[in-house]
């Protein structure tokens, strides 16, 4: 079973940035060279102005666009003043390699957000299923 605070115990004592309510972490379409992990306070994951799910201590933002190389699918933006730390493409990669745990982390909240997202709009990713 993978531990739900890994990300938070691995990165907590990392220098982290800090944004204030308000502010976007990033946008849809940016090229995303970055993933973040939320150590402090709550970010809301956007598709245009719909708050598709809202995130707090311990959970990843932004991992997508370290995974296929393409530009960011939505935006986030800080429901509350928050801290993130930045995880860039290089430790990213080496936290995958050197840290089993980390990877399959990564891929529980990526099946845990596709699940919730089914659920709540499930006309539209029922196309997708296999």
């Amino acid at each position: 079973m993978i531990n739900p605070n890994l990300f938070l115990n691995l990165f907590r004592d990392k220098e982290g940035q800090s944004f204030p309510a308000g502010e976007y972490v990033f946008k849809a379409g940016d090229q995303g060279e970055t993933m973040y992990i939320v150590t402090e306070g709550e970010v809301d994951i956007m598709e245009g102005s719909t708050v598709l799910d809202t995130v707090g201590p311990g959970s990843i933002v932004g991992e997508l666009a370290l995974i296929d190389d393409e530009p960011r699918s939505a935006s986030v933006r800080a429901k509350t003043d928050c801290r993130l730390v930045p995880v860039d493409r290089r430790r990213f990669q080496f936290m995958v390699q050197e840290t089993p745990f980390f990877g399959l982390a990564v891929m529980k909240v990526l099946a845990d957000r596709l699940r919730r997202m089914d659920a709540k709009f499930p006309t539209s990713s029922a196309d997708l299923r296999l």
